[in-house]
């Protein structure tokens, strides 16, 4: 249990390391803390190990990859329950790690952390994928490659099923290959996109001041995407601090002074300055 700028100091020390040394679950739960302040980040890595060790306990000397990945199914979503929380999708408990280690509840891409996390402590290395429209994981082998859906139960699927979700999400084949699509999501993506799944829903709840907190663990994890520096000024913007919202609006226009929607941006700058006239 940690306040929260401990937090936010422990999370600059694992991202401004290299990416190799950032925990994955560890990141993800301390995120959460800033909605559960008293979460205590090492017992819930400690179910992280519990599930694991479960999992080891019933598997042969040097067992293969394909025979880990189908323990791991029997205890994860078989006896321990865990499942994708297709009734309420948009619930933010579905992004916040400890939650889904205490309701066995998700959306893909955090049971995908948690399965991601089992194997490692079992010695596979999965892969996230940030597959359109629906997270997943991949474990390469030596000739061939698994895909796996913990939302569905940690389901392999084949390249016409993969195929079929594309056409689905896009409406027809895209031009890009699905070798290309299924490569490796980095910790920093990975985390991003998750952060990105909480912002939306509390943006669709029209709660500006939790949407504005999770911006800044994003931006604190990746400092200059253009598109959250703006969305963290429209939201401060929206909660009329104007001169938080000038300043990220001065950054966006120098990072993308291109984008499509620079010019709507200087025109509510200006606004901004005409209504407040001693920001200079």
């Amino acid at each position: 249990m940690a306040s929260q700028k401990q937090t936010t100091e422990r999370l600059k020390v694992l991202f401004n390391g290299p990416e190799e040394a950032v925990g994955l679950a560890e990141a993800a739960l301390l995120f959460a803390s800033d909605e559960y302040p008293e979460l205590d980040v090492r017992a819930y890595l400690g179910r992280l190990d519990a599930l694991a060790a479960n999992v080891r306990a019933r598997l042969p000397a040097k067992a293969p990859p394909e025979t880990i990945i189908a323990a791991m199914n029997q205890v994860l979503f078989e006896e321990e329950g865990f499942k994708g929380n297709a009734v309420e999708y948009y619930d933010p408990r579905n992004s916040f790690l400890n939650d889904v280690l205490d309701r066995k509840l998700g959306i893909p891409i955090t049971l995908s952390i948690v399965y991601v996390e089992v194997g490692r402590r079992l010695g596979l290395s999965l892969e996230g994928v940030s597959f359109p429209g629906h997270f997943l994981v991949s474990l390469p082998l030596k000739e061939r490659r698994l895909v796996l859906d913990p939302y569905s139960g940690g389901m392999a699927l084949s390249a016409e099923e993969l195929s079929n979700r594309l056409l689905q999400a896009y409406g027809r084949q895209p031009a890009v290959s699905l070798d290309r699509l299924l490569a490796a999501a980095g910790k920093r993506e990975i985390l991003v996109r998750m952060l990105r799944n909480l912002k939306a829903i509390y943006l669709r709840q029209e709660n500006s001041t939790r949407a504005l907190s999770v911006v800044d663990r994003i931006l604190l994890v990746w400092p200059d995407l253009p598109e959250e520096v703006r969305d963290r000024g429209l939201l401060y913007d929206r909660l009329e601090c104007a001169q938080a919202a000038l300043q990220d609006y001065r950054r966006y226009l120098d990072l993308a002074p291109d984008a499509p929607d620079a010019g709507e941006i200087r025109n509510r700058m200006i606004d901004i300055g005409k209504a407040t006239p001693h920001l200079h």
